[in-house]
């Protein structure tokens, strides 16, 4: 039997970053990694509702040498010390590598999907950017934003203030 999923975003969803004018900058080094406050217990109860909780993050500074595996892995081992998640998907490649995991490209959920079992059609992808609504629908999930500046423009059926606020609407309460 197939089973539901929240999909989360890092940066801007779980982890602070950085704003720019069309999307936000994840830390690159320890000391910028900072998890937002407050967002274990919203995950948690995504558990306690039956979702799996999946990690799905874009992570180019790998591919432009701006940060090692042996950083982003501590960051993710920081990140589940705090947050329960039952996978962690990571593309490291930059737009140019044409991957089929970096999004918008729905790779990351769709592998996840395979190896955990996970009904699309009845998940959901929290995120705050285009690149995640985007590969949320093209995965055949449904998106929620997060509400960030830099994200105003975008067109979106759930639009939320945090990840609460995400977790409220899909709990329903």
């Amino acid at each position: 039997m197939k089973r539901r999923a929240v999909f989360l975003d890092r940066d801007g969803v779980l982890v602070r970053a950085a704003p720019l004018v069309e999307y936000a900058h994840g830390p690159l080094t320890l000391e910028e990694f900072s998890l937002f406050p407050d967002i274990s217990e919203p995950v948690q109860h995504l558990r306690d509702a039956g979702f799996l909780t999946v990690l799905a993050t874009n992570q180019p500074a790998i591919a432009r040498g701006q940060m090692s595996w042996e950083t982003l892995n501590e960051m993710h081992r920081l990140l589940q010390a705090a947050v329960p998640l039952d996978d962690i998907e990571v593309c490291p490649h930059v737009d140019a590598d044409n991957c089929a995991c970096r999004k918008p490209k729905p790779g990351m959920l769709l592998a996840a999907a395979e190896k955990l079992g996970i009904d699309l059609p009845a998940s959901y992808f929290i995120g705050d950017t285009g690149r995640d609504v985007k590969a949320a629908v093209a995965a055949g999930v449904t998106p929620i934003l997060i509400d960030w500046p830099y994200n105003q423009k975008m067109q979106v059926m759930h639009r939320v203030k945090d990840l609460a606020d995400a977790v409220r609407v899909i709990l329903g309460y």
